[in-house]
């Protein structure tokens, strides 16, 4: 019997995370889709976003879809910076790490895209305004 109460968590353990496995791997599936075509495209805790025809969109995965949040032309964009992600409006220092946010500016507009990764977000900034000078 009390082998038998050994096996008891891993039984509630195993389905769980079955689930959380099946979730995850939907959650990739509708962002493939989602970002198919786009130039640039990122999934994170934060959500997804894509580059895709000189717009840059967002959106997170809510009851089992992909819900917009918000858009920004690239060819509008005049600065890109990097702040922390629940602090106001503290800029990140280059070694910080962690979650943070990139502030679209340009077109009389100010937008925040959420990252979970600092480092990708620099890459993100940096092609970001790679682009914008192309689209000029």
């Amino acid at each position: 019997m009390s082998h038998g109460l050994l096996w008891l968590p891993l039984l509630v353990v195993f389905p769980l995370l079955t689930a959380l496995g099946w979730l995850e791997r939907r959650r990739q599936r509708l962002f493939r889709a989602w970002a198919e075509g786009a130039e640039l495209a990122k999934l994170d805790d934060c959500g997804g976003a894509r580059l895709l025809n000189g717009v840059v969109s967002w959106s997170v995965f809510e009851s089992g879809k992909l819900t917009p949040k918000d858009s920004f032309e690239v060819k509008t964009l005049e600065l890109v910076e990097l702040l922390a992600l629940g602090s106001g409006e503290a800029p990140l220092t280059e070694e910080a790490q962690g979650a943070c946010r990139l502030r679209l500016v340009g077109g009389g507009q100010q937008k925040d895209l959420p990252f979970s990764d600092a480092e990708r977000a620099r890459r993100w900034m940096a092609e970001l305004m790679a682009r914008s000078r192309c689209e000029l």
